[in-house]
């Protein structure tokens, strides 16, 4: 099979191109940063994998035939995609303006749909696809201070119901993973920027996370994959 990650360069999107490619897909890396695209496709080809490194900016709408193209001739037809967007900055609702939500909107949402648009008839025609967009734990409990995050993710579990229905007699599933505290760098950031805003250690914000969870710990990416 051939798989397309977004955000393929770190923390999650990375973990999950290299556990596709343990089970023996074949993948197209995209993400923003060409270098940590690279850094996940060169340890991909180090254990021995076929891997193609994208930089996509998914906000660029006009570059998404040329990338679609580049994955088909290089690697084949795209059987996986694996939606995984980044985060918007941490805000309160009535910190966001109208040109903030029109700009997360365009950058998280609108691509996910747009690039699903183009994989999807291939995966019709041969009867066999898997589409998994990453959310986050907000749309479930909505995050403190992630307003933005919160609302435009929980866009996207009415959009993958709805597609679900549709194409699953195609034998073509669609779901939506809703990841909790991972220890990316993206949730070393959120607890940084919790910390700051209550006055508290970064130690301490974490310790409350952490004692919220079960396990007593923060998940690893690996996990997640």
């Amino acid at each position: 099979k051939v798989a397309l990650v977004l955000g393929g360069g770190g923390g999650l999107g990375s973990a999950i191109a290299l556990a596709l490619s343990r089970e023996g897909a074949r993948v197209a890396v995209a993400d923003i940063d060409l270098a940590a695209a690279l850094r996940t496709s060169q340890a991909i080809a180090a254990a021995g994998g076929s891997a193609l490194a994208l930089q996509w900016d998914l906000a660029q709408g006009s570059v998404l035939a040329d990338r679609i193209d580049q994955i088909t001739s290089t690697l084949g037809d795209i059987d996986i995609l694996i939606n995984n967007s980044g985060g918007p900055k941490p805000a309160r609702t009535q910190q966001l303006e109208d040109a903030d939500w029109r700009s997360y909107f365009d950058s998280m949402v609108l691509p996910l749909m747009a690039i699903t648009r183009a994989v999807l008839p291939g995966m019709q025609r041969r009867g066999w696809g898997r589409i998994v967009t990453s959310a986050s734990s907000g749309v479930i409990a909505p995050i403190p201070n992630l307003a933005a995050s919160n609302t435009l993710r929980l866009a996207l579990v009415g959009w993958s119901k709805s597609l679900a229905a549709e194409v699953a007699a195609d034998g073509v599933t669609v779901n939506v993973t809703v990841p909790g505290r991972i220890a990316t760098n993206r949730v070393a950031f959120l607890d940084q920027a919790k910390a700051q805003g209550l006055g508290k250690s970064v130690e301490q914000v974490s310790a409350e996370s952490t004692a919220s969870i079960p396990m007593g710990r923060y998940g690893d990416p690996d996990e997640y994959a």
